[in-house]
């Protein structure tokens, strides 16, 4: 017994089936499209982290008796 009651050998079918329904050439590029899209998702997810560590510090910048701190972009000339 295999993956949830299918064997080997009828995996081994399923496979040989998809490679000649899809061909090895369209399989490929099929998998390097997922992979570069798994790239993409994994790259925003890092710049995402890097959001939200950008916010924790800047709410990190209080003042002891809870003030914020003016950044040089909220300064306005008056």
């Amino acid at each position: 017994m295999g993956l949830g009651g299918i064997g080997v050998w009828q995996l081994v079918i399923i496979l040989l089936i998809v490679f000649m329904l899809f061909g090895t050439k369209k399989l490929r590029n099929m998998g390097s499209d997922l992979g570069g899209a798994l790239k993409g998702f994994k790259s925003a997810m890092g710049d995402d982290d890097k959001d939200q560590d950008q916010t924790q510090l800047s709410e990190s910048a209080e003042d002891i008796d809870g003030e914020t701190v003016d950044s040089p972009s909220e300064k306005t000339d008056k």
